[in-house]
């Protein structure tokens, strides 16, 4: 193949032939050296880009970013795992799927990039363009993925790239054209698809869910994707809205925003009806083969409350704020996690004289939450959905919250959003209410939730992982006090808690354990 010198360029990858040979000498059984091998000459092919004719730069990119796929899928399925990785895993497989993710995408845009300026061999791939851009849209959304399970900035750049590779296709008429994704993937998608699937996942998941919320969300919404509309007009049933000339992060869709002819009008209503029926099948316990979850097996509970959670934000309007944030400068110690909660509780052992950790900058409040900015080496382990025990300065009283949203900052600082389930929490000694004659009266500690507005006569208690039973009824004793409690609901789980809601009743004298 004659270069931009005129000379046949000895590069591997200028013959066909050879490229070949390099993807059959790429490991079979090694998914991590092996797409890692092949992020490298997929980055090479952008930069040798110039010395090919653009129909061979696709060809090659092609096939490479094809023979990856299999290895993609297992890589995806090791990091969004129920099991938590080791730091050292985390850190290697999410440094290897961003790496390919990145120059894939990037490969793909300089494909496009080089068709808008008439690059030579550019009519080659005009009946190629709907894979260009379904593969490049594919390719950012697997960027955007693994900056959201990092809480991460995104590049401003991405959502112009991602602004290119739909606005091309739209005006070129092309965004409808159907193609199979990858070769061995059920069913076909469009550049349509893909744009609107991809801006409808982002919108409800960057910041507010864990990375396997997050990743099971994405599947769901997939699996939907071909009931997603775009519109070019106004739509007052939209949910996000995306500037094509001035690209941003989708918005939800605003009833006062300024509407000009680069918005886009996302409404989901058939993805919603298609949602629902899975929901339904669900509920049944089955989870249907034509859902894709890059072939991992999640719990059907799991997949079925993701996608209620998702149901929900995209039928139900913004939440409004019902009490007034105020900004403030105020300093919290702070506790991560169930056991060292547990150590700040008095439950009459002796854990008052635990240290008490980390102390974080208040940057606003209000009655149910509070936002903290810290610098992220100081929030290890902190986590969408993690549970924080916090205690102002000159109070005595340990309080408890939720991690709810999570971003960083150009400065690599993490902002907090935690929300606030009690400011008072109670150390409690639980146990079984009926005790069998073979076994010893076990004694669990979990914390209670002191909430002085409540007068529905439950009880909110944090206990440890896969404690709360419905049916397992508890007797507690706090201050001074028996009482038993009826189960009711689990209402939340975390990696190292169960938040659970119980009937409460005041036991008029002590009750001797029952023998079943």
């Amino acid at each position: 193949m004659l270069g931009i010198f005129g000379r046949k360029s000895d590069h591997p990858l200028a013959d066909i032939k050879s490229a070949q040979q390099i993807l059959d000498e790429v490991p079979k059984n090694d998914s991590l050296n092996a797409v890692q091998e092949i992020s490298g000459w997929i980055e090479s092919i952008v930069e040798l880009a110039d010395e090919f004719r653009l129909d061979h730069e696709f060809t090659v990119l092609r096939m490479f970013d094809e023979a990856a796929q299999p290895h993609l899928r297992k890589l995806t399925r090791d990091y969004f795992t129920m099991q938590p990785l080791s730091k050292f895993q985390e850190n290697r497989l999410w440094t290897v799927l961003n790496t390919f993710y990145t120059h894939s995408e990037l490969a793909h845009h300089d494909v496009l990039n080089r068709y808008r300026n008439g690059g030579r061999g550019a009519s080659g791939i005009k009946t190629e363009l709907a894979i260009v851009g379904v593969r490049g849209i594919a390719a950012l959304s697997g960027r955007l993925k693994m900056s959201v399970a990092r809480y991460a900035l995104i590049e401003p750049g991405l959502w112009n790239h991602l602004s290119d590779f739909f606005g091309h296709a739209e005006t070129h008429g092309y965004q409808h054209n159907t193609v199979a994704q990858y070769p061995g993937t059920t069913g076909s998608t469009t550049v349509a698809q893909e744009f609107a699937t991809l801006l409808a996942w982002y919108g409800v998941s960057a910041g507010v869910l864990s990375p396997l919320q997050e990743h099971i969300t994405e599947r769901l919404l997939a699996y939907a994707g071909k009931g997603l509309r775009l519109d070019d007009k106004y739509n007052g049933n939209g949910l996000f809205v995306f500037d094509l000339s001035q690209p941003t992060p989708p918005m939800r869709l605003a009833g006062d925003a300024t509407v000009h002819p680069s918005l886009r009008f996302l409404t989901v209503g058939d993805a919603l009806k298609q949602l629902g029926g899975l929901l339904l099948t669900l509920e049944k316990g089955i989870v249907p083969d034509d859902v894709s979850f890059c072939g991992a097996t999640y719990e059907t509970d799991l997949v079925r409350d993701i996608l209620r959670r998702l149901i929900d934000n995209l039928t139900q309007p913004l939440p409004t704020r019902r009490n007034p944030r105020r900004k403030i400068s105020v300093n919290l110690k702070v506790a991560n996690g169930f056991f060292k909660m547990l150590e700040q509780a008095d439950i009459g052992l002796n854990f008052m004289s635990a240290e008490e950790g980390e102390t974080w900058e208040v940057e606003d409040i209000s009655a149910t939450g509070f936002r903290s900015v810290i610098p992220v080496p100081r929030a290890e382990g902190v986590r969408i959905g993690s549970l924080i025990g916090s205690r102002p300065e000159n109070v005595r009283n340990w309080g408890a919250g939720i991690v709810r949203r999570l971003s960083r900052d150009d400065k690599n600082n993490l902002h907090i959003g935690v929300e606030v389930l009690s400011t008072q929490i109670v150390g409690v000694s639980l146990a079984d209410r009926i005790i069998s004659a073979e076994t010893e009266k076990e004694i669990e500690v979990a914390m209670y939730l002191n909430r002085p507005a409540d007068t529905s006569g439950e009880a909110w208690l944090l206990m440890k992982p896969n404690t709360f039973s419905l049916s397992r009824s508890m007797n507690m004793d706090m201050d001074g006090k028996s009482y038993l409690l009826l189960p009711l609901a689990l209402v939340e789980s975390g990696e190292d808690y169960d938040l659970a809601r119980y009937r409460r009743m005041e036991q008029e004298t002590s009750t001797e354990d029952v023998i079943a």
